[in-house]
């Protein structure tokens, strides 16, 4: 997606936004839009929020402009979160997590009375696990056996490896991602979700079923705004 579509995303997010409200604050360059405005309005326009960051980079993000944070210690609920995602469904179910941040993600999204989606058409697919694989978060002890039950359930598994170092990409929480591929994408996503889940090692994965309220998905026509 071109910088000025998801600035046009974005500002679409960000106009979601009201005085008061308790945010959720997704990770990605497309998202980044979103706080980027966030931003310009609480110095412009007075607006009064707080936000509960998905990572670290989130969280530098936030305080680079300017929004004020708060914990789930401090805030237990969320009017709102804004994040992106890696494939969205027909029925507005999600892959993310190429940012290996979708652990704190599904937290946040988990909390918020209302989760918007900010993605491009090119994110949209038949069935998920079409384009992206399915990212999984493991203790590193954890890998072999948790890549063995994954390839039972159909999958091709890789270890993430990092961009410019040596070695698995380590999250937030000091994890490693497993990389699922299922060839032709997922038949029952909801399933496929359940039984990853309950694998030991697994802290969570990157199918976000049922959770999506909103989709904003940004083209050169314009904003379409897709609803649950």
């Amino acid at each position: 997606m071109s910088d000025d579509l998801k600035a046009a995303v974005g500002r679409a997010a960000a106009a979601l936004v009201e005085d008061g409200m308790t945010l959720g604050l997704g990770t990605g360059s497309t998202t980044a839009f979103a706080l980027q405005e966030i931003g310009r309005r609480i110095r412009e326009n007075g607006l009064r929020v707080r936000g509960v960051p998905t990572s670290f980079a989130a969280e530098r993000l936030a305080r680079q402009h300017g929004i004020p944070l708060t914990s789930f210690e401090e805030t237990p609920s969320l009017d709102l979160a804004l994040d992106g995602a890696d494939e969205v469904s027909p029925s507005l179910d999600l892959v993310k997590g190429r940012g290996a941040a979708m652990t704190r993600e599904k937290i946040v999204a988990a909390q918020a009375a209302r989760f918007v989606v900010l993605v491009d058409a090119s994110k949209r697919v038949p069935r998920l696990g079409t384009k992206m694989p399915v990212p999984v978060e493991v203790l590193p002890m954890a890998v072999t056996p948790v890549a063995a039950i994954l390839e039972a359930l159909g999958a091709t598994v890789a270890v993430r490896e990092g961009s410019g170092k040596d070695g698995p990409v380590v999250t937030d929480q000091g994890l490693w991602i497993l990389d699922a591929s299922f060839d032709g994408g997922l038949t029952d996503p909801a399933i496929t979700a359940a039984a990853i889940k309950i694998v030991p090692g697994v802290l969570d994965h990157g199918l976000f079923v049922g959770m999506a309220t909103d989709v904003l998905v940004a083209s050169p026509e314009g904003i379409e705004h897709l609803t649950r």
